[in-house]
């Protein structure tokens, strides 16, 4: 079977998550919310004492993280793995902390342009059901479905 990319582009609270989840797992494929590397950049500038509001630097940390989605390693409740630089950090993007900041992060241009590109390479292995926020329209405009 060919590895397509398939993007789930939709409002919140649409059902993404969960048609997402349902499409990868009857597939086979990898599911990927995207919102997931905003929760990433917002953990690293925490955990690195950078002010989330200096958007010249959480745009420049943004550029500088290495990402890795994987399929998920344990029965957790987890939908994906992601790690930092070789650390497990799934959990850790969940804190309280970055969900009162993640929204900010999510603002910047930067940020916005570098995990653009980085959700693309991710997509680009194929293999994947995308979702989250201009997947479509901006992030995979050549999904194939």
């Amino acid at each position: 079977m060919e590895k397509m990319k398939i993007a789930i582009d939709g409002p919140a609270a649409s059902g993404k998550t969960t048609a997402g989840l349902l499409l990868a797992r009857r597939l086979g494929y990898i599911f990927f919310d995207t919102g997931i590397m905003y929760r990433v950049v917002t953990w690293a500038a925490l955990e690195r004492g950078i002010d989330v509001l200096n958007e010249k630097e959480v745009s420049n940390l943004a550029r500088e993280l290495e990402i890795e989605i994987k399929p998920p390693s344990k029965n957790d409740g987890r939908v994906n793995d992601v790690i930092v630089g070789g650390k497990d950090v799934t959990l850790d993007i969940r804190n309280s902390l970055v969900n009162q900041n993640v929204s900010q992060v999510s603002t910047y241009f930067g940020v916005r342009d570098s995990l653009t590109l980085k959700q693309r390479s991710i997509a680009d292995k194929g293999s994947i059901v995308m979702a989250g926020r201009d997947i479509g329209t901006v992030v995979l405009p050549d999904a194939d479905f």
